[in-house]
């Protein structure tokens, strides 16, 4: 017997808009059945490859970067940041040094 406190059970029909609270689940359901079709598909010494495929062009959709390259991108703004505020630095020891103008 269903719980009478958890509220009323509704199903979406096919015109019905998505909650915005939901997220689009079409991409990991296509996910899901990818994977499932290599697993089926494939033989087993290229299924680490075809998965590894997948998944690469699955998060490239999401425009997503691999935690390494962004470590990388990290770092060198961090650099950049770094010269451009010894840079500024200088610049402003170099104006207070400057005579001022008639």
């Amino acid at each position: 017997m269903p719980d009478a406190s958890a509220g009323p059970c509704y199903t979406r029909g096919p015109g019905d808009p998505a909650p915005a609270a939901m997220t689009d689940r079409r991409p990991l359901d296509e996910l899901g059945e990818r994977i499932t079709e290599a697993l089926r598909s494939s033989p087993a010494q290229d299924l680490e490859k075809n998965l590894r495929a997948l998944l690469v062009a699955f998060f490239d959709r999401f425009d997503l970067v691999a935690r390494e390259d962004f470590e990388v991108q990290k770092r060198l703004l961090e650099r950049a940041q770094a010269k451009l505020a010894a840079l500024e630095a200088r610049l402003t020891e170099l104006e207070l040094r400057r005579p001022p103008t008639p």
